[in-house]
C-alpha cells in the first residue's frame, strides 16, 4: 500500500477536510455557532507567552501558524504584561518580522506556504486529523521549521461536532504517543527542537479540569 502523503492523503482526510471547509463557510450549525466564530484562531492566545519566550531565546523572526483557522488571533488586540509593557497585537508582542497563516479548511489561507520559517506553531490541530495521516502531516509541519516547532494537542474529546455528528477530535491519544511521533521526526532536521503542550483531562475535587503538560526535545547527533 502506498503511504499517505500531501499528494495522496487518505479518503478519511479528504472527507474531514470537506467538513471543515463547510464549517468555515457555514459555522457549526448544529451548535448554533456562526461562521465568524468557528475555528477563528482562539486556541493560540493562551500559548502566546510560551511562544514569546522561545522566540526571545532563539531570536526567531519568521513564524508559520500551521492550522491557523481564520487567523483572527493576529488581529489588533491590546496585550498588557504584569510589568506594564503594552503591545498592539501578538506580532508586536512576539517581536517578529512576519507571521504566515496556513489552513487547508479556510480558503484565504489554503495555499501551501513556500520556503521555510524559523518557527512553526500549531495549536489544536493534530487531534482533528486522521491517525493514518498523522505521520505525513507531522513531517510537513516539522519540514517548514528551521529553529523550533511549538505544538499543542488536546487529549480529550472536543466540544464541537462535525456536520455528520462525529466528535471533531478524531485522534485521541495520550501524550506519550504523541511524544514518540515528535521525537522520531525531530531527529531528521539538524538543529531543530520542538516544544509540546499537551492538554489532558484531570479529575479533581471540583470535577473535571484540563491541565497542560509541557514536553520538549531537540535534534541530537547521537
Amino acid at each position: 500500500m502506498t503511504p499517505y502523503s500531501r499528494e495522496n492523503p487518505s479518503p478519511r482526510y479528504r472527507e474531514l477536510l470537506g467538513y471543515y471547509q463547510e464549517m468555515h463557510e457555514k459555522g457549526a450549525v448544529s451548535q448554533n455557532i456562526p461562521p465568524e466564530k468557528t475555528f477563528d484562531g482562539r486556541s493560540l492566545p493562551k500559548h502566546a507567552s510560551n511562544i514569546q519566550q522561545i522566540i526571545n531565546i532563539l531570536g526567531s523572526r519568521t513564524i508559520l501558524d500551521y492550522g491557523s483557522g481564520k487567523g483572527n488571533q493576529y488581529n489588533p488586540t491590546p496585550i498588557e504584561l504584569p510589568n506594564g509593557q503594552k503591545f498592539d497585537d501578538i506580532k508586536s508582542f512576539w517581536g517578529v518580522e512576519s507571521i504566515t497563516c496556513f489552513d487547508p479548511g479556510h480558503e484565504p489561507f489554503s495555499q501551501l506556504p513556500k520556503g521555510t520559517f524559523e518557527g512553526v506553531v500549531t495549536t489544536d490541530v493534530l487531534e482533528h486529523c486522521p491517525k493514518e495521516d498523522i505521520s505525513w502531516i507531522v513531517d510537513e509541519i516539522f519540514s517548514y521549521a528551521t529553529e523550533f516547532v511549538y505544538v499543542n494537542v488536546a487529549c480529550y474529546p472536543a466540544a464541537k461536532t462535525l456536520p455528520n455528528g462525529e466528535n471533531a477530535h478524531c485522534t485521541l491519544e495520550e501524550p506519550d504517543w504523541w511524544t514518540k511521533v515528535f521525537d522520531e521526526r525531530v531527529r531528521k532536521t539538524v538543529g531543530l527542537r520542538y516544544f509540546a503542550a499537551y492538554d489532558v483531562p484531570r479529575m479533581g475535587a471540583e470535577g473535571m479540569s484540563i491541565m497542560t503538560v509541557m514536553h520538549r526535545n531537540k535534534w541530537s547527533a547521537v
